[in-house]
C-alpha cells in the first residue's frame, strides 16, 4: 500500500469535519455574492441590470483562469507544507476582504450616484473575490488525496451540512438584513450603512479566512508523492480523457440554469412575488428545515441508486418545476405560500446537484490514477473551471439580458411593475436542464467498476 493510500486509511470523522468546515465561511459568501450581490446592485444602488449582468460575468471569466492555475501550480509544486496549504494562507486573506468592499462600496466610494464609479467598484472587486474564491480548488484537491472513495459521500455530505448551515445564515442575512438595506437604498441611495449590515458582512469575511486557517494548520499534510510527468502532459492527459471533457460539459451546460437560479431568486421572491418583512422569515425558516432534509434523502440516492442515476433524478425533478416561476402571472392576494413552495423547490434542486461536482471530480482523478499511476487531483480539480465558468458567465449575462426585456407586468397594483422577464427565466432554466438530463444520459460515466469492488 502506498504512503498516500496509508493516509486516506488513517483518516477519521474529525478530520472530515475539520475538512468540511471552510466551506460555512464560502457558502455565506459566495451565497451572498450569487443571491444578492445582483439585486443589491441593481434595485439597491440603481446600477442597470446590463452593467451588474457584465460586472459579474467577468468575475466568472476570472475565476475560469485562476481556478485552473491554482489547480496547476498546487500539483507542480510540493513544500514543506505540502501541495495545497500556501494557497490556503495567501489567497483566504484576499477573499475575505474582497467580500467586505464588495457589499460595502459606501465605505470608500462618497457618491454612490456616481454610476461609472460604482461600476468600475463592482467590477474590481468582484473580479478579486472570484479570482481568490479560486483557493477553493487546492483545498478541494485534498479531497482525493486525504479521503477514499467510500468516505468522500460522507466528506460532502459533511462540507454540504456546512454550505446548508451558511446557506441558511446567508439566507437570513440576505432575506432579513440586506432586503431591508434594499429598501432604504430605495428611498436615499447615500444612506448611512446600518450596523445590522455592515457588521455581519465584516464577521463574514473574517470567518472564512480564520476557517480556512485551521484546517491548514490542523489538517495532516498529504505526504509527498511523485506525479510522474510535467503539467503540459497532464494537461494533454485531461483533454485526451473523454469521459472528464464529457462531465466538464454536462456541468456547464447545466451551469447556465443553475447561474440563472442562483442569480435571479431573491430578485424574484422580491419583485415579482412582493415578498418582505416577516414572509421573508417565514420563508427563511421553511428554506432551512428543507435544505437539511434533502441533501439526506440526495445523499441516501447516491449510496442507493448511484451518482448518475441520482443526478438524472435531479435534473428532471429541477426541469418540472421551475416552470412555476410563471405563476407570478397569477394575481394573488398574497403570495406568501407560494413563496414558500418555491423556495422549498430551490432549496430541493440545489441540494441534489451541489453534492455532485467535487465528488465526481475526485472520482475521475482517483479513476485516471488507477490507469496511469499519477494522482493529479489539483488540475482535475481546477481544469474544468474554464468551462463551467465560461459557462455561468454566459448564464449571469443572460439573465441580465432577460430581465431588460422591455415589457412590463404588474399582476395586482400593489406590486410595481416588472420585466416579464422576471417570470420567464424559471422555463428558460428548465429547457437547458432537459438538454441537460439528455446529455448526461447519454455521454456521461459517472459510476465505475472500480468503485463497486471497493464497496464489495
Amino acid at each position: 500500500m502506498s504512503e498516500l493510500e496509508e493516509v486516506k486509511r488513517e483518516t477519521g470523522s474529525k478530520d472530515r469535519f475539520l475538512f468540511g468546515m471552510p466551506r460555512l465561511g464560502t457558502s455565506i459568501i459566495l451565497g451572498i455574492e450569487g443571491w444578492a450581490v445582483f439585486t443589491l446592485y441593481t434595485t439597491g444602488y440603481g446600477l442597470n441590470e446590463f452593467q451588474t449582468g457584465f460586472a459579474l460575468a467577468m468575475g466568472y471569466l476570472t475565476i475560469a483562469a485562476s481556478q485552473f492555475l491554482l489547480g496547476w501550480l498546487s500539483d507542480a509544486r510540493y513544500t514543506k507544507f505540502g501541495r495545497r496549504k500556501p494557497y490556503l494562507f495567501i489567497f483566504a486573506p484576499i477573499l475575505g476582504i474582497s467580500i467586505i468592499f464588495l457589499l460595502l462600496p459606501k465605505l470608500i466610494l462618497p457618491d454612490l450616484n456616481d454610476k461609472t464609479a460604482l461600476f468600475l467598484w463592482l467590477l474590481i472587486w468582484d473580479i478579486l473575490f472570484r479570482a481568490s474564491y479560486a483557493v477553493t480548488t487546492p483545498y478541494q484537491a485534498w479531497m482525493a488525496e486525504v479521503f477514499s472513495v467510500n468516505e468522500r459521500p460522507k466528506v460532502s455530505q459533511i462540507q454540504n451540512t456546512f454550505n446548508y448551515i451558511g446557506n441558511g445564515i446567508m439566507s437570513l442575512f440576505s432575506l432579513l438584513i440586506l432586503t431591508d438595506y434594499v429598501e432604504k437604498l430605495e428611498t436615499d441611495i447615500n444612506t448611512a450603512i446600518p450596523i445590522i449590515f455592515s457588521l455581519p458582512v465584516i464577521i463574514f469575511g473574517i470567518l472564512t479566512i480564520v476557517l480556512f486557517y485551521l484546517v491548514a494548520f490542523f489538517l495532516p499534510t498529504e505526504p509527498k508523492y511523485e506525479i510522474k510527468t510535467n503539467m503540459i502532459e497532464n494537461l494533454k492527459r485531461i483533454i485526451q480523457n473523454k469521459n472528464f471533457m464529457l462531465i466538464i460539459f454536462m456541468v456547464g451546460i447545466s451551469g447556465l440554469a443553475w447561474t440563472m437560479i442562483t442569480n435571479t431568486m431573491l430578485k424574484y421572491t422580491e419583485e415579482a412575488l412582493n415578498l418582505g418583512g416577516t414572509d421573508y422569515l417565514i420563508v427563511a425558516v421553511f428554506l432551512l428545515v428543507f435544505i437539511f432534509i434533502f441533501l439526506y434523502l440526495w445523499r441516501r440516492s447516491i449510496d442507493k441508486n448511484g451518482k448518475k442515476p441520482t443526478l438524472l433524478y435531479v435534473f428532471l425533478i429541477a426541469a418540472a418545476f421551475l416552470p412555476i416561476t410563471l405563476v407570478g402571472l397569477i394575481p394573488m392576494p398574497s403570495y406568501l405560500i407560494f413563496g414558500i413552495i418555491f423556495i422549498i423547490g430551490i432549496g430541493a434542486i440545489l441540494g441534489g446537484w451541489f453534492l455532485f461536482p467535487y465528488i465526481v471530480y475526485a472520482d475521475v482523478a482517483e479513476d485516471d490514477e488507477k490507469k496511469t499511476g499519477d494522482l493529479k487531483a489539483g488540475i482535475y480539480t481546477g481544469f474544468p473551471s474554464i468551462i463551467l465558468n465560461i459557462f455561468q458567465a454566459a448564464g449571469v449575462f443572460l439573465i441580465g439580458i432577460i430581465l431588460e426585456i422591455p415589457f412590463n407586468y404588474n399582476p395586482t397594483p400593489t406590486i410595481t411593475p416588472y420585466s416579464i422577464g422576471m417570470v420567464l427565466w424559471g422555463p428558460i432554466a428548465s429547457v437547458v436542464l432537459i438538454i441537460a438530463y439528455f446529455y448526461t444520459k447519454k455521454y456521461v460515466t459517472l459510476d465505475f467498476e472500480w468503485e463497486k469492488q471497493i464497496k464489495i
